[in-house]
C-alpha cells in the first residue's frame, strides 16, 4: 500500500484545525524552511490619537461604526453574507465569520461621501463610563470636527475634554491617517491592505503574500488595523469592509459571545490575544450584532490616578451621528 495514501486516510480522532491555527503553522513552517533570522519589526508611525489611547483615555474618542450609514443603493458584493434568519451558534462562531459578516453588512449599508478638502467631518460619540470599584456611572458626549485634507486645525474631544489639534508638519506622518486623500489611497482589498501596512523597503522585500508575514509582524498589523477601525469614524467607500476582513485574517483575533454594548444589547465581541507575547494590543472589544453583524460599539478600559488613588473604568461607546460641515464647530 502507498504509505502516503495510508497516512492521508488516517483518522486521529481530533477535530480539524481552524483557519487561524493552520495559518500560524504555515507561517512558522515557511520561516523554518528559509532559516530566517529574527524578523525586524518596523517602527510605528507617530500616532497622535493612539498616543492618547496608550495613556488609557480613549475608548471611542474617534470611533467608527456603520450604524448611521443608510443604504443608498450601492453595489452589494457577494462576500461573506451574514445569515438572514437566525443568529449563529455563539459557542462556535469564529472571529473571521463575524468580521466577514460585518464587512458584508457594511458593503450593503455604507453611504458614499465625497467631502471637499476645505470641509470638516463632524462626529458625535456617546461614552458611558462605569467606575469598577464604586459602580458610579458617567456619560460623556464627545463632538469632533476633523479637517478633511488635514491642513487646518481640528477640534477633538475625549471623555468630555476638548482641544485644538494642529495639522501635521511637513515630513510628518501619523497613523491612522485622518485626511481623506490619504485614506482614499489605502487598498480596499483586504490582503493588499494588510501588505500595505508593512511598509517594507529594500531589495529583500517579501510583501507579495500573507504567508510570508512573520509572527513578529502580525501584532503590528493588528495594531494598525484596530487603530484604523477605531479612530477613523468615516471612510471612503470599501475601506471599512476591507479592514474588517483584514482584521479577521490576523492570528490571535477571537470572538467572545455575550458582550453588552452601551445600550444594553447583547452582542458578540472581537478582541485580540497577541500570540507572540509582545503585548502589542489595541482596540479593546469591537461588539457586533449576533444576527446581522452590524457594528454596535466598543468596550474598553482606562485608568486614572496612581497608587491608592488609581481608578479603573469600563467604557462602552458608540457613534451617535456624523456629517460633513463647512466650518469647524458648526453643527449639522
Amino acid at each position: 500500500m502507498n504509505e502516503l495514501d495510508e497516512l492521508r486516510d488516517w483518522d486521529t480522532g481530533a477535530p480539524p484545525l481552524d483557519d487561524d491555527t493552520r495559518h500560524r503553522a504555515r507561517v512558522r513552517l515557511f520561516a523554518a524552511m528559509n532559516d530566517e533570522p529574527t524578523a525586524r519589526v518596523r517602527p510605528l508611525w507617530r500616532r497622535p490619537v493612539l498616543r492618547v489611547a496608550v495613556a488609557g483615555t480613549v475608548a471611542a474618542a474617534v470611533a467608527g461604526t456603520v450604524l448611521v450609514a443608510v443604504n443608498t443603493g450601492g453595489d452589494e458584493e457577494a462576500r461573506a453574507k451574514p445569515p438572514a434568519d437566525s443568529a449563529p451558534s455563539m459557542r462556535n462562531v469564529s472571529a473571521r465569520a463575524v468580521l466577514n459578516g460585518a464587512a458584508a453588512y457594511e458593503r450593503k449599508h455604507e453611504r458614499t461621501v465625497a467631502p471637499r478638502d476645505d470641509q470638516y467631518i463632524y462626529t458625535k460619540e456617546i461614552i458611558k463610563e462605569t467606575e469598577q470599584r464604586t459602580g458610579a456611572v458617567k456619560r460623556h458626549v464627545d463632538e469632533n470636527w476633523r479637517s478633511v485634507d488635514g491642513s487646518k486645525r481640528s477640534w477633538i474631544m475625549e471623555i468630555g475634554h476638548g482641544w485644538w489639534s494642529e495639522p501635521d508638519k511637513d515630513n510628518e506622518t501619523s497613523w491612522p491617517p485622518q485626511d481623506w486623500g490619504t485614506l482614499k489611497k489605502l487598498p480596499t482589498d483586504p490582503e493588499k491592505l494588510i501588505l500595505s501596512l508593512l511598509h517594507k523597503t529594500g531589495p529583500n522585500d517579501r510583501n507579495d503574500s500573507l504567508d510570508e508575514i512573520t509572527d513578529q509582524e502580525w501584532p503590528d498589523i493588528h495594531f494598525s488595523l484596530a487603530g484604523l477601525l477605531k479612530l477613523v469614524p468615516v471612510m471612503p467607500e470599501g475601506l471599512r469592509p476591507a479592514a474588517y476582513e483584514a482584521l479577521g485574517m490576523v492570528p490571535g483575533v477571537k470572538a467572545v459571545p455575550g458582550q453588552k454594548d452601551a445600550k444594553g444589547r447583547t452582542g458578540v465581541a472581537i478582541t485580540y490575544d497577541d500570540p507572540t507575547g509582545q503585548g502589542m494590543s489595541f482596540g479593546g472589544h469591537f461588539i457586533f450584532d449576533p444576527k446581522t453583524y452590524a457594528f454596535l460599539g466598543f468596550r474598553d478600559t482606562r485608568s486614572s490616578g496612581d497608587g491608592k488613588n488609581m481608578k479603573t473604568y469600563t467604557q462602552l461607546s458608540y457613534l451617535d451621528s456624523w456629517a460633513i460641515t463647512d466650518k469647524v464647530k458648526q453643527r449639522p
